[in-house]
């Protein structure tokens, strides 16, 4: 297995996880409100699970779907990153939102140069 599968499968598993997690779980709710945007918390969960089917799909049947999905993936967690400064969380709690964007960003521009 490549690196880049692996970053792949990581991602989507990570994806997977957190998009559940903005449905059950009583501590993701909470922070969708106290980042004052529990509206869009149903939908967060969505894009995330997208993304991570995206990432696998494309992985196996066409290699256009990992890099859309990865850079949608890159998106919103540049958006969840912002969210967190805005709200004036410090660098260690945004961190992981940083990370995974950049990851997401890594994969997106390793599969295009890749595979095009």
């Amino acid at each position: 297995m490549d690196l880049l599968t692996l970053l792949i499968w990581f991602s989507s598993l990570a994806f997977v996880y957190f998009g559940i997690s903005c449905f059950y779980s009583d501590f993701i709710i909470s922070e969708f409100v106290r980042y004052n945007l529990a509206k869009y918390r149903r939908a967060t969960g969505y894009l995330q699970l997208l993304g991570a089917v995206g990432l696998l799909f494309g992985l196996y049947f066409n290699a256009i779907v990992v890099v859309c999905a990865s850079t949608g993936l890159f998106l919103l967690m540049l958006a969840g990153f912002i969210v967190r400064l805005k709200i004036r969380d410090n660098f260690i709690k945004s961190s992981p939102a940083f990370i995974f964007a950049g990851l997401n960003l890594y994969i997106a521009f390793k599969a295009f140069y890749t595979y095009f």
